[in-house]
Formats: structure tokens, sequence, C-alpha cells
């Protein structure tokens, strides 16, 4: 077959589909990646059970933190850049764990983080029970005295007018401007808005634009596989409480970090179990989250443990990436503990490859977070998948490699098999999506579309980096039809 005989006619192009891909990269290239510095830190502080994470899902406009009557789901601060509603001003809002007199395993760690953040902010909101004072609250009111000056009491659970006399028993602390609001019920949550931005000042805050958008980077495993550890090796600091208790890690932890001049921003993750041994509200919840992230993430690193090696755990949590289109570095987790054998490394990157089967072609790194080694490589394979993951292809360039592909390898011709590839377009970027126009896709066998990915892949360097391809009848075989 000539490479005139491919010539494809413009009736062929999916304008919609080929218009879609260009407008969102103008789009992109049109408008600045701005970044806002020196927001005003608002922390949100109290006992358990006050309705921390409520409140602070209400302020930000969405569900990110979980929230379960069960006492001490938050651990891990959260943070979130937001607006708050009706005020056009913009700060960095954070959840913290509950503060506790009575202390047991990972408590003494939640407070210790509530308490730095405490200490850092610019505005504390103190969240209590509108129902009851408890020892807890007046200890932690005693506390908090040195930090009036920046300080705001908030009454939560004035569900109702009837309630709202029970506020003034909270008053005899002295600590200055109260308010009753219902997190629940979005019951004045515009006049505590508005309190917020009388305490502030917004003066130091600065828009800067950056060339390039942040990389969001999901960190995903099993329960006790070292994500909580890498992502305080990565951002410098202990960022994410570290236990061998598993599930720890609850919510989505999020910060950022800078590498090579590139920012990044990394999200520590529940750890996945298998479904059967997952009997807990709340952590049927982090599950889901976690899960859900990996649609918000550029770029997944799973993170294996290289002492227990691969279970069909793994292969799950992969999955949902694969099916997200998104790329993968498997991180062989914990590798200072392994011994110190030739060829160790190669030995098992092949193992991994032949298990995860179609998978193959996702990077593998070894590391040590607790060491700090290997995460140099781990973040210089990050930032080249992300390219990869985001090239536009010509579509003229790419539908003469696949003239070429077709005279290397023409499709099949048997009666029941026989199509004729038409067009090919690139949908979009990360996922990696081509549209191939076929005279008969129910035609096309698996086979033939592992071939086209992988050509795709090799002839366009996208190695690393899974693509999807979707097959359509062309219009002229419809009409025809």
């Amino acid at each position: 077959m000539s490479k005139k005989k491919q010539t494809v006619e413009p009736l062929e192009i999916d304008l919609q589909q080929k218009g879609a891909l260009s407008q969102s990269k103008e789009k992109e290239e049109s408008s600045p990646n701005i970044r806002y510095e020196n927001l005003p830190l608002v922390v949100l502080a109290g006992r358990p059970n006050v309705g921390k994470s409520t409140l602070f899902n209400r302020l930000i406009g969405k569900r990110k933190a979980i929230t379960d009557a069960k006492p001490g789901v938050t651990r891990d601060p959260i943070e979130e850049e937001c607006e708050l509603l009706g005020t056009n001003k913009k700060i960095c809002l954070v959840d913290t764990g509950g503060f506790k007199l009575e202390r047991e395993g990972l408590d003494e760690l939640v407070v210790a983080r509530a308490l730095a953040y405490i200490q850092r902010a610019d505005l504390i909101i103190f969240i209590v029970d509108i129902t009851q004072i408890t020892p807890e609250d007046e200890e932690f009111a005693a506390f908090l005295r040195p930090y009036a000056k920046k300080l705001l009491l908030v009454v939560n659970k004035a569900d109702s007018p009837e309630r709202d006399a029970l506020v003034w028993e909270h008053a005899r602390w002295g600590l200055g401007q109260m308010l009753f609001i219902s997190a629940e019920h979005n019951r004045n949550i515009d006049k505590l808005a508005e309190a917020i931005v009388a305490r502030l000042d917004f003066s130091n805050i600065q828009q800067v634009e950056v060339e390039k958008a942040d990389i969001h980077l999901a960190i995903m495993g099993k329960p006790n596989t070292g994500k909580s550890t890498l992502l305080n090796a990565l951002v410098g600091y202990e960022r994410s409480i570290v236990s061998p208790e598993p599930g720890t890690t609850r919510d989505i932890v999020k910060d950022r970090f800078q590498y090579r001049g590139r920012g990044i921003v990394v999200l520590d993750t529940a750890g996945i179990r298998r479904k059967k041994k997952v009997k807990d509200n709340v952590e049927y919840y982090s599950v889901t989250r976690s899960i859900r992230i990996v649609s918000q993430a550029d770029v997944v690193v799973l993170l294996i443990d290289a002492e227990e090696g691969l279970s069909d755990q793994d292969k799950k949590i992969a999955a949902f990436a694969v099916e997200a289109g998104r790329p993968v570095v498997f991180a062989l987790s914990k590798w200072d503990k392994m011994p110190d054998i030739k060829n160790a490394f190669e030995a098992t990157r092949d193992r991994l490859r032949f298990f995860f089967g179609q998978m193959a072609y996702a990077p593998v790194v070894a590391i040590s977070a607790k060491e700090g080694k290997g995460l140099d490589k781990l973040m210089s394979t990050v930032v080249s998948l992300y390219a990869k993951a985001n090239k536009v292809i010509e579509t003229s360039r790419l539908n003469q490699a696949v003239a070429e592909w077709i005279q290397e390898t023409p499709p099949p011709a048997g009666p029941s098999t026989r199509f004729k590839l038409r067009y090919a377009v690139q949908s979009s970027v990360n996922p990696q999506r081509f549209i191939f126009f076929v005279t008969r896709p129910e035609a096309v066998p698996e086979s033939y579309k592992s071939f086209l990915k992988n050509k795709i892949r090799f002839d366009f360097g996208l190695d690393g980096v899974p693509i999807q391809v979707e097959l359509r009848a062309s219009r002229r075989d419809r009409l025809r039809s």
C-alpha cells in the first residue's frame, strides 16, 4: 500500500474531538498559573466531636475532611486554600485533630501537630459545643488564653434559636469575641466569614505568576508501606504522622515543595486494604477518597514494600490509576532493608513487571524514604512522566505514522476480521487518549489495539505512560451504512 493511498480526506477528521484538545491547550497556554503566597493561616481547634471537620468542609465548600460521630477521626492537620464565601478574601484553612486530656496510642502525636499549627496561626478559631462544656474544653480554654489576641471563640451546634441562650455559658472564659453557629445547618456561617475577614491582615498576600503548573503527585499503596514517611522526606519536615499502626493516615494529607524549580503538590493517601478487611466506616471513607484522588493527580507513585513483595492488592491499586489513565511509578519502598546482593534490583524489577503484565511499561525505582535514598531518581522520573503525559502530537504527524505502521504491519485480512484504518486523532492529554476511525470497529482485535498503543508509545516518546485507544466508525462508512 503506497503512502498516497493513505492520504485521508479532511472530512474524516472528527472536528469536535480535534477542537476540544486544541482549545484546552490554548486556554492552558493563555491563562497564567497563579499561586498565592503569604495567605493568612486560620486554624480550627477544639476537643473531639465539636464539629471542626464539618465547619472545615462548610467553609471550603466541599467534603474534604472525613466527618463521623466516632471521636478522634481527624489525625493529620488538613490544609486547604479557600475563598471565604461572600468576602472575596482568600485564606489557608487548617482542620486539626481533637485536643484530649486522656491520651493513648496516637493521641500525643495528634495533639502535638495541632499545637504546632496553633503557634503559627494568624487566627485561631476555638470551636466548642453549645450543648455541653467538658473538662477538655476548660483545659483547652486555659491553654489558649495567651493567644487571646488572635482567638475567635465559635460555639457550634446552635442549630435553632431555641439553643441560642446556651451560648452565654461559654462567655465566662473571657476570651473576647464569640459567635454562635451551626456548621451542619449553615447557620450564621456568613457572619463567621465576616468576622474572620475583620480579624486578619491581607496586605502581605502576593500573587505569583508561575511559568509551569504544579505537578500533583499521589502516593498510594497498602497500609504500612511508608507513604507518610515518603511525604515527610519529600517536603522536608514531619508533615504526616508516622506510626507502625495500620491505617494511621485517614484524610488526604497535602503539601507542596520545589524540585529543581518545579512546584510539586504531594498527596499522602490512606492505605488501601482488601475490601473484606474494611469493616470500619471511617476506613471505608478513607479508602474511597484515596481511590478518588487518582483522578486529581497527574502522576501516581505506587509504594510496594520491598520486604513483603508483591500482592494481588498492589495490582488492584494500580488498576485504579490505569483506569484513570494516569502514569504510575512503581516505588520499591524500604529498599535499605533488602540484602545487598548483586542484580537484586534487576531481579525484583523483572518479577514486578511479570506480575503486572499489561503495565510492564511503567518505570520502577528503588527507594528508602527513611534514609533519603533514591528520592532524586523518583522525582526525576515523576517530572519526566508528567511531561510525556501532557505531550501534544500534531494530527498530520500522527497520521503519517499510522500510514507507516499499516505498511509495516497490515491489519488482518480475513473475511470476519477485515477493516481499514481511516484516520487517527489525539483527543486528550493526561490521559493520553487517541481515537482511531475505522471501517468496522467491532472487527479490530485486542492484539491490534495493543499494537497501536505500543507504536504510539515508542514512536512518539511516550514510554512509561498509559495509552488509551478508542475505535469509532468513520463518518464516510457510517453514511454508507
